[in-house]
């Protein structure tokens, strides 16, 4: 899994490029985790490019998506299609995570709040 960061205004995306598996679901954690640190408040998880996810996966993004919540900060998570989006709704969590079509709908929700 590759992570990459980008920023648009004061919106930090993160493209996820990979399986969101076992073996490197944290690495995502560690690196929102960071990125809160260093006083990050608006957050877009790009999945375009994720073709795998596994319960770790969706363990960290639950993980995320309730910190930030308790943080009261923006995360919309975009581009969830295939495999991804069937786990996701099979988990019942489409109602959980707040859920963008795709990037620049996301910008646009979080630019008008």
């Amino acid at each position: 899994m590759e992570l990459k960061i980008r920023k648009t205004a004061e919106i930090y995306v993160i493209d996820i490029n990979g399986e969101m598996d076992l073996y490197n679901s944290y690495k995502l954690k560690d690196l929102v985790v960071k990125m809160l640190e260093k006083g990050m408040k608006s957050l877009i998880i790009n999945l375009e490019q994720v073709d795998y996810i596994d319960s770790s996966g969706i363990g960290a993004l639950i993980y995320i998506c309730s910190m930030m919540k308790k943080m009261n900060l923006r995360l919309l998570i975009v581009n969830v299609r295939g495999s991804v989006k069937r786990v996701i709704e099979l988990t019942k969590l489409t109602e959980y995570f707040p859920i963008a079509d795709t990037i620049e709908d996301a910008i646009h929700t979080m630019a008008g709040v």
